[in-house]
């Protein structure tokens, strides 16, 4: 089980990119039931940094699933601490 501490997006393209997230269960897809954050837009240069991901808790084999509008607009970075 991990605890996410911190999860950000940078878009480096020169045009504005949008990123959206689900916190997906082991076994299953993402969609609605588990969509964190809808479709947030970042500016040329800008990083976001989803506060509302922050404290979410992912179990073992779960995922972060993204979804970008450009395939190589937007760099991301997650760190979380791994609790028992």
């Amino acid at each position: 089980t991990t605890i996410i501490d911190k999860f950000t997006a940078t878009n480096y393209s020169a045009s504005a990119a949008t990123l959206s997230v689900n916190l997906v269960a082991p076994l299953d897809n993402p969609g609605n039931a588990n969509l964190l954050v809808k479709t947030v837009s970042i500016q040329p240069g800008q990083t976001y940094l989803f506060p509302e991901l922050i404290g979410h808790v992912m179990v073992s084999g779960g995922t972060l699933s993204t979804i970008a509008s450009a395939a190589t607009a937007i760099s991301i970075r997650a760190s979380g601490r791994t609790i028992s």
